[in-house]
Parts: C-alpha cells; sequence; structure tokens
C-alpha cells in the first residue's frame, strides 16, 4: 500500500467564465468542486491507476467533511485526524482566453495536540504501507520540520518516502534524507539560492541537494520532461509529444508514478519512465489530477530515458 500524505487539504472550486469583470457581479452557469491538494491529487492518481493508496492529513468542518463523502464516493481509502476549524477553499476562475485567477484560503490553524494525534495514527498507518508520499504547503500551527519527522520516522521503519513540498518545508525536510524529492525548477533555485539558467547549473544544484545522501531527485521541467539523478548517474526524462489539456497537477501525477513504480521494486530508470509518463498523461486531461489507467502502457512505452 501507498501512504499519501496532505497536511493542508482543500475543496477545490472552479468557476469557468467567458469574461472576468472587476468590481462587479459575474454570474457562473460552469462549477466544479472536487477533493483537492497537491496529496489528494496524487492520492486520486494513484487509485486510478489500481493500486492501493490510503489518504491522510488533517481535515475539519463542513469542508472536511465533503472530502470524505468524495473520496467514498470514488472507494479511496482514508483515514484523516479531525481538527477544530474548516479546511480550506481553493478557487480557480478560469477565463478570457485561458487565464486563471486564484484564490487560496489559508485553512485552520492546528495545534500541538492535534500534531501529537496525527503523529500516532501516522506510526500505525506506516505497518502497512511500503511506500510514503508527502505532499504540499503546511497549514499553520506545524513549523518547517513537521516532514523531517516524518521522514525520520518511516526511516526508522524501512520506508520509502517521497517528499514534494517547497519553502521552508523543503530545505528542512531534505536533512532528513527522503528517498525522493521532486523540485520543479524554481524551487531548486531557491534551495540553490539563485535563479538556475543553464542544464550545468542545475546539475549542480542537483547533486550539492545529493549530499544530503538522497539517492533520487527528479527536477521537473514541464513540457521539456525532466532531469532525473538516480543511483549516482544522471538521466535526461523525455515525455512523448502531446497536446496538452491542463498540466495542473501533472507534478502530482509523476510522484503518483514513481510511488507506484517504488512500491513495486522497479528498476531505477523505470521509475522515472513511470513518473513522467503520469505527468503526461494528467496534462491531456481536463480535470487535475487524472489519468486515464488503459492509456498507461501506451505513454510508459513512448517516454524516454537516457543516461547523460
Amino acid at each position: 500500500m501507498i501512504l499519501s500524505i496532505t497536511p493542508n487539504p482543500s475543496v477545490d472550486i472552479s468557476y469557468r467564465l467567458a469574461s472576468f469583470r472587476l468590481n462587479t457581479v459575474n454570474r457562473c452557469s460552469h462549477v466544479h468542486k472536487s477533493a483537492g491538494g497537491k496529496g489528494l491529487n496524487v492520492t486520486r492518481v494513484i487509485h486510478l491507476a489500481g493500486r492501493k493508496v490510503c489518504a491522510t492529513g488533517f481535515i475539519g468542518g463542513a469542508n472536511g467533511q465533503f472530502i470524505k463523502e468524495e473520496l467514498d464516493r470514488l472507494q479511496i481509502r482514508h483515514q484523516f485526524v479531525e481538527v477544530d476549524g474548516n479546511t480550506r477553499n481553493c478557487i480557480a476562475i478560469l477565463h478570457d482566453e485561458g487565464m486563471q485567477t486564484e484564490i487560496l484560503e489559508e485553512g485552520p490553524r492546528l495545534t500541538k495536540r492535534d500534531e501529537e494525534n496525527f503523529l500516532s495514527q501516522y506510526c500505525k498507518l506506516l505497518d502497512s504501507a511500503s511506500v510514503v508520499t508527502a505532499s504540499g504547503s503546511l497549514p499553520k500551527g506545524l513549523d518547517a520540520t513537521f516532514y523531517t519527522k516524518l521522514i525520520t520516522i518511516a526511516k526508522e521503519k524501512g520506508k520509502i518516502f517521497i517528499l514534494d513540498t517547497s519553502g521552508n518545508p523543503l530545505k528542512e525536510g531534505i536533512k532528513a534524507s527522503p528517498f525522493l524529492i521532486k523540485p520543479n525548477l524554481q524551487e531548486l533555485s531557491g534551495l540553490a539560492g539563485k535563479k538556475l539558467q543553464t542544464m550545468d547549473e542545475v546539475k549542480k544544484a542537483v547533486l550539492s541537494l545529493a549530499r544530503w545522501n538522497i539517492p533520487c531527485i527528479v527536477v521537473s521541467l514541464g513540457k521539456d520532461g525532466a532531469l532525473g539523478y538516480f543511483g549516482g548517474k544522471f538521466y535526461q526524462i523525455i515525455p512523448p509529444k502531446i497536446q496538452a489539456v491542463n498540466p495542473v497537477g501533472s507534478g502530482d501525477s509523476m510522484v503518483a508514478g514513481m510511488a507506484i513504480a517504488l512500491s513495486e521494486g522497479l528498476p531505477d530508470q523505470l521509475v522515472l519512465v513511470y513518473g513522467c509518463a503520469f505527468g503526461t498523461l494528467n496534462a491531456i486531461e481536463e480535470k487535475t489530477g487524472f489519468i486515464r489507467r488503459e492509456l498507461l502502457n501506451e505513454f510508459i512505452g513512448k517516454t524516454e530515458v537516457i543516461p547523460i
């Protein structure tokens, strides 16, 4: 089983408008609500691929209830820690020739007791998991070392840990040596302390991170695929040519693919292939964090991994 952690989930609400006008009423007939947050995108994609997954994190209030009901409807196992306050909304307004305006709530503030309750539950869930994914921002009340604690506990139990976050939680998390991290170019630049403009600069930044004993580092490069560092070797990961429809959630889908490959003990290069193929599959769909299982083998076969 794969355990997917979303510390700061949301109800994702999208409004599709022909045009978005300020300081007046905008009426919308195209509204979509879903259980959201990066980790729940990972969860959904793993489930769509037909693998066992359990979602966990912190939820509360009516929005938290909506998320549980949505996962129940999809027949996805979940075991969240209930907290006071209401899980946040994340609103996306799609308008005017592909533009997107987002309004992201902060969500509830957690207490030390909330963290303790989660850590207790987390230790139990780890017993039946082989791979752990942890994705996204941290809610108020958790300090930047929260992921560091989760990684340390997982490693003590011999579990593979994939960390996909940014900012201070990423800077702190790498100190615990997770098995895999997946920064994009902007996040890697943040860790390096400067804007990375050439592939040599990117590789140098990756090698600097690898000194923290991180076996696998994958730098996502959008439509250009990814740069992989695995087992002390660099790889160029080349996706199949597609007409992208909605690339949002492709990074989360990449994490899902790599988690599946690692849970099944596949070779290093196939781990990278699975990640890129899953991310590409998401990009051809309108829905966020969504793949079609029947296309998996085709896209896996069309994804190239070249040692460099």
